[in-house]
């Protein structure tokens, strides 16, 4: 039955798809998802979800700094998201004198609350279908070249002369693999600052042991606030600006949370794959992953050993060991969810009736050639990925020597295409962004990352796609060469390394072994693999572009959402517990005797503060416990979320906030490839815990005071 799973996905009528997952445009619910929302137990309308005329729930979900979402929980901006979501403003304040990492942050008042330059967060004012003009005279092109730069220029057009405030910005994506593009009509704000946040004890608690992994006992959230001019509208950080008053704001719900309840996670997650053909599947599982999870492995090693030494280092790697950490983890959940979900089997599965309803149809023309033709280009593209992998992950995402010299290679190309002005241009913007990354840098645990990593790239990489200069060395000698010597380990030698005129600059760039290095890997990556990766993997996206068309097509009666892809979407479920293995099953909620369980005195994952304990052992809950006395912490349910949802509010079935998004749990990861009802949760932090660190833990009544909290489930006024 297992192979039948994603025809039946496909093919089966609306009321067998309450639990199927789905991430769904909120402009474009009418008819089948608010149906199956209400036979979920939703209470709301459609419109109050989404409305351009009048306020609705989207006017309160912020995207926070492009990668993350927020939601407005009161009438004067304040901003709830995740903890890991703020965990680099929260470092950036951080010293060794004054650790919000390790103790939290409260602000008083407005006046204490901490600007943070360079972070956004962006509303969606309209959205609108745009289709028809972006591929307007496209089909008539021949070529994919010829039909991209057509489909550019018009997007250019579009967002050019589509209607909007001189303060907003027009952005057009795509949808279903280039068969639908979509108009959003955006306002970013730039001065957000941060309100609060607890210790990295509750907010980070379990840490990377914990993440990924159901039972959580997490308090993973923060708070901000976005301010902006006299007018309500957007501006730079100004001293004169105001708390932002926003069109709509989320009560928050203390009525806690049953086992199928209704859930809404509403938010902008960042990329799916859902519809990929069995091939695309395999080199996942049996060579990308793999190779990406055991350089990752290597590198946190090295991190982990140094942090544990010394408070400093774990405050400069903090927020780059999480970011590794957090993918590496789940790749690895993701290819034992995909092998136990026989995920490949069951797109083969799909794949084969695919083929018969083509035939079926009289298609076999336009669709027959399809998926022998993935075949033959996943086979051909195989190696040229696994070295493109190799090469972004060590020379770009892992070790920072390397990244810095990458850049400098870039550099050196901008002097040999445009010339010195140029040059001189990019290199002052690149001098002043690497000071935030030389003051997080120790060149002890980058050099034994650049050791492990290199050595991995050196060995393992397709050797014919990989620079000669690092097959059959000794890694420990290279290393001890490039860190002893080049000027890229420290942020005055560098500035030094650049000083002078183009020419002159270029030529001490050359004769510094970390930049030689970085060279090498750059001219080996887009000489022998980028032209290559490049144009086979333009033909996967046009033949993909076809096939989603064909899915669509074919299959005109199928309950079929678009990728995710960074815009505003929303996920419907139920709050649920699950069944993970054989003789295993998990409820759907976590409570604070959980976190007394797992606590590790003086530990850096599962320690627990003080006032905390006092505050467990005492019972003093307020009215945020459970019915049962406990002090709920975290639950799940069966919402289709991924990256990006991180900070996503879950809504009840009356529009109030009762959770915050911010995991999915390990067996489920693959959702990003195959979403399986029976294995895939989404975790949440409830609402409850949320508000009782805030007015328990962290005194911050004037936070609470300005918060409307809410009990759907009694009809009584509330009392705090």
């Amino acid at each position: 039955m297992k192979l039948l799973r994603l025809i039946l996905v496909v093919v089966c009528s609306l009321p067998m798809f309450a639990q199927q997952g789905g991430m769904w445009i909120p402009s474009l619910l009418k008819g089948m998802n608010e149906t199956e929302m209400k036979n979920l137990g939703m209470k709301i309308s459609v419109s109050d979800i989404y409305d351009v005329n009048n306020s609705s729930l989207k006017d309160a979900i912020v995207h926070f700094d492009g990668g993350c979402t927020s939601e407005i929980i009161s009438p004067k901006g304040l901003l709830l998201t995740n903890h890991h979501c703020g965990y680099g403003e929260i470092q950036m304040h951080s010293t060794v004198e004054h650790d919000y990492l390790t103790n939290g942050f409260w602000a008083k008042n407005f006046s204490e609350e901490l600007p943070n330059p360079d972070l956004t967060v962006t509303f969606i004012i309209k959205i609108e279908d745009v289709t028809s003009k972006i591929l307007a005279g496209v089909n008539e092109l021949s070529t994919e070249a010829a039909k991209n730069a057509k489909i550019q220029s018009n997007i250019s057009s579009v967002q050019n002369e589509y209607k909007k405030e001189s303060w907003q910005e027009n952005k057009i994506k795509t949808f279903f693999d280039g068969n639908q593009y979509i108009l959003f009509v955006t306002e970013t704000f730039k001065d957000v600052r941060l309100v609060g946040t607890p210790p990295s004890s509750i907010g980070k608690f379990g840490s990377d042991t914990d993440n990924w992994v159901w039972p959580r006992h997490t308090g993973d959230f923060s708070l901000f606030r976005i301010y902006a001019d006299k007018n309500n509208r957007p501006a730079a950080y100004s001293k004169d600006n105001v708390p932002y008053t926003p069109k709509h704001f989320l009560p928050i719900s203390v009525g806690g949370v049953e086992e199928n309840d209704f859930t809404l996670v509403f938010g902008f997650p960042g990329r799916t794959q859902e519809y990929l053909p069995s091939y695309a599947v395999e080199q996942m599982i049996n060579d990308l992953n793999p190779a990406k999870i055991e350089i990752r492995d290597a590198s946190l090693k090295v991190a982990d050993s140094y942090m544990r030494q010394d408070a400093a280092i774990k405050i400069q790697y903090a927020s780059k060991y999480a970011s590794i950490a957090n993918a590496w983890k789940k790749w690895i959940g993701e290819i034992q969810g995909l092998k136990k979900s026989d995920a490949v089997k069951v797109k083969q599965a799909f794949e084969k009736d695919f083929t018969a309803r083509a035939a079926a149809k009289n298609k076999q023309k336009e669709y027959g050639n399809l998926l022998p033709e993935f075949e033959k280009l996943y086979k051909e593209i195989t190696p040229y990925a696994l070295a493109r992998d190799y090469f972004q992950e060590v020379a770009l995402r892992n070790n920072e020597l390397l990244q810095v010299g990458f850049q400098l290679y870039q550099l050196e190309n901008v002097y040999k295409n445009r010339g010195e002005q140029s040059f001189k241009d990019r290199k002052a913007n690149l001098i002043s962004s690497l000071e935030t990354l030389y003051k997080d840098l120790n060149t002890d645990v980058d050099k034994g990352i650049f050791e492990k990593a290199v050595a991995l790239y050196g060995k393992k990489a397709p050797k014919e796609l990989t620079p000669s200069s690092i097959q059959n060395i000794n890694y420990e000698q290279l290393a001890e060469k490039v860190y002893s010597t080049s000027a890229l380990t420290d942020y005055n030698k560098l500035k030094a390394l650049l000083d002078g005129k183009a020419e002159d600059v270029i030529k001490k760039l050359n004769k510094d072994a970390g930049f030689i290095l970085a060279k090498e890997m750059g001219d080996n990556y887009f000489s022998k693999i980028a032209p290559t990766y490049d144009a086979l993997n333009e033909q996967i996206n046009a033949l993909q572009r076809t096939y989603m068309k064909a899915q669509l097509e074919l299959y005109p009666e199928a309950r079929i959402f678009p990728d995710a892809n960074s815009t505003l979407r929303l996920t419907y479920g139920k709050v649920k517990g699950y069944e993970p293995r054989d003789a295993v099953s998990y409820s759907h909620i976590t409570y604070l005797d959980g976190v007394m369980e797992k606590y590790v005195p003086g530990d850096y994952e599962f320690d627990v503060p003080q006032k905390l304990m006092d505050l467990y052992n005492a019972k003093d809950f307020g009215i945020y416990a459970d019915k049962n006395g406990k002090l709920p912490v975290n639950f799940i349910g069966t919402n289709h979320t991924t990256g990006g949802n991180s900070g996503s509010p879950a809504i009840d079935a009356y529009g109030n906030l009762i959770g915050l998004n911010f995991d999915r749990v390990w067996e489920g990861t693959m959702s990003d490839i195959y979403y399986d009802p029976e294995i895939c949760r989404n975790i949440m932090v409830d609402s409850r815990y949320i508000l009782f660190i805030i007015d328990k833990f962290a005194d911050a009544k004037h936070l609470i005071d300005e918060i409307k909290i809410v009990n759907p489930k009694q009809k009584t006024k509330t009392k705090r």
